[in-house]
């Protein structure tokens, strides 16, 4: 790793770094983005990856309405918009752009855009990357394969922190926790389609653990925000959403905003272990295994203080619509 950088960034701690702008000048962003004005005879320009997902649709949204003009690269083709224009290609860098640029995101997985970032030559003041709090959640899981994502994305963070250090180019990444609010998530959005499909949902008795659901536009919301105070540069943030309560609340929140309410069951916890043993041998609910099971349990909730007072993150509380899964 790069000097000055001895470890992957926690949230809200910072990392050295060197001043920006030796490739390009940066925006004045406290004082024209902050403004929502810009004191330049063009338009900022972004690149963005992972922009036909949850998130990066609806930061596209916010760039075009911000008055950006985007690039924004996908694996297939799509319709040109005013303000943007989709660069057919991936990460492994089967695409060209003219740039430069004054902002870099990426709303896809962190490992490969690290990855790509590092051996890259691009030229941007600033890049905003969404990681995951699994980097925190799944370090110490049961499960091999979640234990390897808890590292490839601490792997990630620390890869994409050196190569912005040494470039001297101002980074922050963003961390979400429960993603609700496009119908594309594979938690809640599961939840409910699933327990549309049966009229009930079933979960064990003390499936109660505290959780933070946090809005796909609460997200977006903040890549963009970021842009506007410098005391993100060099930080991860944790983005959970505004407001704590237990599994099985959440998801009788959920089943709530579905119409008719398909009914909440609980059952005893070895019952329902019983059940899921059964699913998994026919095949269904591999991705409830045994480290997801007793998550329900646990309180996966993090502390948003610094994203409050960095950058005045402000997450909507959990009321959940039906329109919000999808249906």
């Amino acid at each position: 790793m790069a000097a000055g950088i001895t470890g992957p960034a926690r949230a809200g701690q910072p990392l050295a770094r060197a001043s920006v702008g030796r490739r390009r000048a940066p925006i004045a962003y406290a004082s024209t983005m902050e403004a929502g004005q810009y004191e330049r005879d063009t338009p900022p320009r972004a690149l963005v990856f992972g922009g036909s997902g949850q998130i990066g649709e609806r930061l596209l949204a916010g760039l075009l309405a911000q008055g950006w003009q985007v690039s924004a690269v996908s694996r297939v083709p799509r319709a040109p918009a005013p303000g943007l224009v989709w660069r057919q290609g991936d990460l492994s860098g089967h695409w060209r752009d003219d740039g430069p640029f004054d902002a870099v995101f990426s709303c896809g997985p962190l490992d490969h855009f690290a990855r790509w970032y590092q051996a890259s030559d691009i030229a941007a003041p600033r890049v905003v990357a969404f990681g995951s709090t699994s980097v925190e959640v799944k370090g110490d899981s049961s499960e091999p394969a979640e234990r390897d994502v808890a590292h490839r994305l601490r792997q990630a963070e620390a890869t994409l922190f050196a190569a912005a250090h040494a470039r001297g180019v101002a980074t922050t990444v963003l961390r979400p926790t429960l993603v609700y609010g496009a119908g594309r998530d594979a938690t809640l959005t599961a939840i409910a389609r699933l327990a549309t499909r049966a009229g009930l949902f079933v979960l064990p008795a003390g499936a109660d653990g505290l959780r933070q659901p946090v809005h796909v536009q609460d997200l977006a919301d903040a890549a963009l925000q970021v842009l506007r105070h410098p005391a993100t540069a060099g930080r991860a943030y944790a983005l959970g959403g505004g407001e704590r309560l237990g599994y099985a609340e959440m998801v009788r929140r959920v089943l709530a905003s579905l119409q008719p309410p398909p009914r909440l069951l609980r059952v005893p916890a070895p019952l329902f272990r019983g059940a899921l043993a059964a699913a998994h041998g026919i095949g269904r609910l591999r991705g409830m295994n045994a480290a997801a099971l007793a998550r329900m349990r646990e309180p996966l909730v993090f502390d948003i203080a610094p994203a409050r007072r960095d950058f005045g993150y402000a997450p909507r509380p959990f009321n959940p619509t039906r329109d919000m899964f999808g249906l």
